[in-house]
């Protein structure tokens, strides 16, 4: 996997903490420094931790697997895809009026809900070629800036974004899909 392939999984798996930040942003009328800034650290850091998980999970089963790997890959990639495309056209009720602040708890479920997508992927990383650390690394770098700035665009224009987000980061995985099947397959060399 190229850095090119791995900024964009890094984007397409921080789309759901994007959106997921920028609904939290709604609640406050004014940018607060120190909660974009915790929930940044929240979402990213469990990006990280959960494909790696991930990884360690699928790697117990490489050796089975390894014929079928780029079939799993492909499939897992699409499935989390189509996944972000469903989220995205279900209505979401409007968040704009929150009756009351959200808590660190919130937060850190939110955080967690989010990267279980992560942790699927890191499942398909298992059985492909990959530079683990700077997969997580990048990851979990993108998905913090992601979400600091989906507090602050949340603050500011409020819950038209999150549609787009989420059908943009399911593109892209779709995409990677693709491309590491059709590179397993020869078409691409």
């Amino acid at each position: 996997m190229g850095i090119i392939e791995v900024i964009l999984v890094a984007i397409g798996l921080s789309a759901d903490a994007f959106a997921a930040a920028l609904c939290q942003g709604l609640c406050f009328p004014k940018f607060k420094l120190r909660f974009a800034l915790g929930v940044a650290f929240l979402f990213g850091f469990f990006q990280a931790v959960m494909p790696l998980i991930g990884w360690l999970l699928g790697s117990g089963f490489r050796e089975y697997i390894v014929h079928l790997d780029h079939w799993i890959a492909f499939a897992l990639l699409s499935l989390l895809g189509l996944k972000m495309f469903a989220e995205a056209q279900q209505a979401a009720p409007s968040e704009a009026a929150c009756p009351v602040r959200p808590s660190m708890a919130k937060i850190f479920t939110l955080a967690f809900a989010t990267s279980i997508d992560a942790l699927a992927a890191g499942i398909g990383f298992s059985v492909i070629k990959i530079d683990l650390l700077a997969v997580v690394t990048s990851i979990g770098c993108m998905t913090f800036a992601l979400s600091f700035l989906g507090v602050y665009i949340g603050c500011r224009f409020g819950n038209r974004l999150k549609t787009k987000a989420e059908i943009a980061g399911g593109a892209i995985l779709i995409f990677i899909g693709i491309k590491i099947l059709l590179d397993h397959l020869g078409v691409f060399g």
